[in-house]
């Protein structure tokens, strides 16, 4: 009888330490891996990487998150599908790096005359809720946001007026390349990283981008005038993306959390947009640079030369079976709320 009661006890034993293990394997956090093409310096970086460390503590450890800035992971124009095909789980890039792809959402970039991130990322955020573009459905969308007024940079010759335009070469992408074309420049589509050695090498005369990367990028160090051609100004999108099976895989509390962080760093990205850009100023400023004014006459110029790019955009959504002038429309009369 006593052997019978001390073998119940060690069976019983048995399954308390087997029931303690599984609790345990239970209790491992899910790892994510997190690819960004900015450097770890930049203040877009910083907030990623801040996005990371506040799911990892809203969760009580639940997930951890490796952080790979400057396209350690994944290249910039990699990383939407590096994010699709599992290269890493979530990924923080620019959309018009993948040309094409995503039409409805790359016509927020359109030269609509932006004059801060903050409208811009309201915009476009508005636009994917909006119209909630099928392009976007092989990923899980954490959020999207926009940098600043997209302004005319240029290392050695200053451009006052927009046939100063001609003969010079501009690094650019996406829209941004036809809005050089109709401002009479030359495009030359290359990413954003490869830009400063572009123009240090005089491989190309300028660039389009926003104040911000004259300190992000360094690229204060490289040009010397700034067009301030806010009436043409463009912006671009960013995307923040996670890959759908591993967002399916998430227990319903992890997602809620991550949905109420994204929702709170959606306006922290539109201000550090805008605050980097006076950070940017100053650094142009300071490195001897100079800031080119436009007047009215001159100002109504350069917006009628960028027109036809909306017209232009709305008809090829329009081919695609897409309601181009109602994306543009949205487009324009959400900025104008904003502004």
């Amino acid at each position: 009888m006593m052997q019978k009661k001390w073998t119940g006890l060690i069976v019983l034993a048995w399954f308390c330490i087997l029931i303690g293990y599984a609790n345990t394997a239970s209790a491992e956090p899910v790892k994510l891996t997190y690819s960004c093409f900015f450097p770890p310096s930049h203040i877009q970086s910083i907030l990623a990487e801040q996005w990371c460390r506040e799911v990892e503590k809203r969760t009580n450890g639940a997930v951890k998150i490796d952080y790979f800035p400057g396209q350690t992971l994944t290249k910039a124009n990699q990383c939407y599908d590096g994010v699709v095909e599992g290269m890493s789980d979530i990924g923080f890039s620019v959309l018009a790096y993948t040309p094409g792809r995503f039409p409805v959402m790359l016509a927020v970039d359109l030269p609509m005359g932006y004059t801060s991130g903050v409208e811009a990322t309201k915009v476009i955020n508005d636009v994917y809720n909006h119209f909630k573009p099928k392009e976007l459905n092989d990923t899980q969308v954490m959020y999207l946001h926009a940098h600043g007024p997209g302004l005319v940079f240029t290392k050695s010759k200053p451009v006052y007026k927009m046939e100063d335009m001609s003969g010079l070469k501009f690094r650019s992408h996406g829209t941004s390349a036809e809005v050089v074309k109709a401002l009479g420049g030359t495009p030359v589509a290359k990413p954003m990283p490869e830009t400063y050695e572009l123009l240090q090498k005089g491989v190309v005369d300028g660039a389009v981008y926003p104040l911000e990367s004259n300190k992000g990028w360094k690229l204060g160090e490289v040009v010397k005038y700034c067009t301030a051609n806010f009436s043409s100004a463009y912006t671009t999108s960013f995307f923040v993306v996670m890959n759908k099976d591993k967002w399916k895989s998430l227990p319903p509390n992890v997602q809620k959390i991550i949905q109420e962080v994204n929702a709170e760093w959606i306006p922290k990205h539109g201000d550090a947009w805008d605050n980097s850009d006076m950070i940017g100023l100053k650094y142009l400023l300071d490195q001897g640079g100079l800031i080119i004014g436009q007047d009215s006459k001159e100002a109504a110029r350069w917006k009628a030369a960028v027109t036809p790019i909306l017209d232009s955009y709305a008809k090829e959504l329009s081919a695609k079976g897409i309601n181009g002038k109602e994306v543009v429309d949205f487009i324009a009369t959400t900025l104008k709320k904003y502004q």
